[in-house]
């Protein structure tokens, strides 16, 4: 459905390579959706024994930013039924579950918590409402949203107005963030504005000056100027914020997504994007396909290394979180490039997204290994689809 509520027409099959992964990530999509919502990966063997045949919070909040508004009526339905899902796995304190089983037998918040899938789950819920003219969308999770927003809240660092978090609990599970994290508090700022919260000027000042504590200006609040001494020591600027800022020590591995985000919903003033972009590239961040999770992997010697990113070694140097090449990221980062006026640019690495797709036969790849390039993880990995369908909008709408 439209913005208004009326049919949209959907595109003609097209023949160019943009246009073979568009119907591509539709049908795989389509081919994902169960009927309590979109699932993490295709079904399968393998899928069904890694849990891939799940509604993970993330991964269909995410999915839903492309299947709500997209005209296509099997998927519009889906990105309902993938948000009821979630709702009705809601704890009581008001946090959305990290997955829930296809049955709605089961919800799962992980070990130390998963902070990202509310907020997920709130830029979705906004989306659909938005862009979906059913009768009742508008209010359909009215309450469940107040919970959330309150949990979230009790999250909330009352002088800093970020959230706190665990370690490996975001999207990045197995990597040791901590603290004030900048993935999550970009989510978090983007929430706040779309949902009209309090204090969005003071979660941005403060984001600026942890997790980017090079500035030449000094934060009013004695702690924040701690903080900010402990995460700069013995570093220079990276040309990008830092993944994460703990009491006494902070992350510079160089979180891509984090980053990538702090552009898209305008954390990043216009200087600091450009720097970020150029750094980015500089790095190859994007090369040959987009993005690496992370632009310096951390070693089994380094200070924040953790046994647990050994785990089945899966977190070992330039794999998984820890700097292998993720498509999705690939997908946010296009659009925050077509966002900053860079078309030519946002087409070319657009380009290199489909072709990271279609690796192996369309294959869908959740991951690419850093260093060898070798297709890792799930196949037919639904947020693939969805990002690049996102990116694509809106390169095609710069181009007109």
């Amino acid at each position: 459905m439209s913005e208004r509520g009326a049919a949209v027409r959907l595109p003609a099959p097209r023949d160019d390579v943009l246009g073979r992964c568009r119907n591509a990530c539709l049908a795989l999509l389509e081919r994902n959706l169960g009927p309590r919502g979109i699932l993490a990966a295709t079904p399968g063997p393998q899928a069904q024994a890694r849990s891939y045949t799940r509604v993970f919070g993330r991964d269909a909040a995410i999915c839903v930013l492309a299947m709500a508004g997209s005209g296509v009526p099997a998927l519009e339905q889906g990105a309902i039924a993938s948000l009821d899902a979630l709702a009705e796995g809601q704890a009581p304190n008001g946090q959305i579950p990290k997955f829930i089983d296809p049955e709605g037998q089961e919800a799962d918040f992980w070990y130390l918590g998963c902070i990202d899938a509310t907020l997920w789950w709130l830029i979705a819920a906004d989306h659909v409402r938005r862009l979906n003219g059913l009768p009742g969308v508008q209010q359909r999770w009215a309450p469940a949203i107040a919970r959330a927003l309150q949990w979230l809240h009790a999250q909330e660092h009352q002088r800093f107005f970020l959230l706190q978090q665990n370690e490996a609990s975001d999207w990045a599970d197995i990597m040791p963030r901590s603290g004030f994290v900048l993935y999550t508090n970009a989510l978090w700022y983007h929430v706040k504005q779309l949902y009209g919260l309090p204090q969005a000027s003071e979660t941005r000042y403060h984001v600026e000056h942890l997790f980017h504590p090079f500035r030449p200006d000094l934060p009013e609040y004695r702690r924040v100027r701690l903080l900010g001494h402990y995460a700069r020591r013995g570093q220079r600027s990276p040309g990008l914020y830092l993944s994460f800022v703990n009491l006494s020590f902070a992350g510079d591995e160089g979180d891509v997504f984090g980053n990538v985000l702090a552009m898209l919903y305008g954390l990043a003033g216009d200087s600091m994007a450009q720097r970020i972009v150029k750094t980015l590239l500089a790095a190859g961040a994007t090369d040959p396909y987009p993005a690496r999770a992370v632009l310096q992997p951390l070693e089994p010697k380094h200070g924040l290394w953790r046994a647990y990113m050994g785990r089945h070694q899966q977190n070992h140097p330039h794999q998984y979180h820890n700097g292998g090449i993720w498509p999705f990221i690939g997908g946010f980062w296009v659009v925050a490039l077509a966002q900053l006026g860079k078309h030519e640019l946002a087409r070319a690495e657009l380009l290199k997204l489909a072709a990271a797709n279609e690796a192996g036969g369309w294959r869908f790849s959740e991951w690419f290994h850093g260093k060898t390039l070798a297709p890792c993880g799930m196949a037919g990995q639904s947020w693939n689809a969805a990002a690049f369908l996102m990116a694509l909008r809106v390169v095609e709408d710069g181009e007109r």
